[in-house]
């Protein structure tokens, strides 16, 4: 199994797999080719839900993949990192990092909205199915958490983050107290993406 493994990838290389946006390409490529395969696309409301959620959970894995990352990888290596290479971090990795992170938020949101919209329940779930429990209780806790979590990235962590890395101008005593309002509110947003998953699986699955 390795071997086909490894024959199949060094294969996929000779057409640039080693390049991001080709093994994106290649990603599509093969959605397309086994969702018309198996007959998985219908031209029906159904469907176009189907497809919003789909978008709404691939926004969602870059955007919590993204936040885990910062909490359980980038922030806690910082200390460990000699002074001379932190550079690199902040002016190469962090930045990228974070045009991803902000906008699979907004992704995130924006899919969520029009896939609640198209089924039907987005005002009921933002009323959080009005304290009666059930699925509009519980997507609804999850859409407030979500759109909680999206505020604070883009009006508190990314305007922080400018001034921390040195993105827009600011003192170094503006850039500390920066920093530490970006990791906290960070923080602060790992903490609600725990019950906000469990929300929106509670809302599949045990509604």
């Amino acid at each position: 199994m390795q071997n086909v493994m490894l024959q199949v990838i060094n294969a996929l290389a000779k057409f640039g797999l080693d390049k991001l946006e080709r093994a994106l390409i290649f990603g599509a490529v093969l959605v397309v080719a086994l969702a018309f395969a198996t007959g998985t696309v219908q031209m029906s409301q159904v469907w176009f839900a189907f497809l919003f959620r789909w978008l709404h959970v691939l926004s969602g894995v870059m955007w919590i993949g993204l936040l885990w990352y910062f909490n359980f990888v980038q922030i806690p290596s910082m200390p460990k990192i000699p002074d001379e290479q932190k550079p690199a971090i902040g002016k190469v990795i962090a930045p990228a990092a974070l045009f991803w992170f902000r906008w699979a938020a907004l992704s995130t949101v924006v899919t969520g909205l029009i896939l609640a919209t198209l089924n039907g329940y987005v005002l009921q779930a933002l009323l959080l199915g009005y304290f009666k429990g059930g699925q509009a209780t519980y997507i609804g806790l999850g859409m407030w958490l979500g759109l909680i979590m999206a505020y604070n990235v883009w009006n508190i962590i990314w305007p922080n983050q400018k001034k921390a890395l040195g993105l827009v101008e600011a003192t170094d005593d503006e850039k500390k107290a920066a920093a530490r309002t970006a990791m906290l509110t960070s923080r602060f947003n790992t903490m609600s993406s725990i019950p906000m998953l469990y929300f929106m699986v509670a809302a599949q699955n045990l509604a």
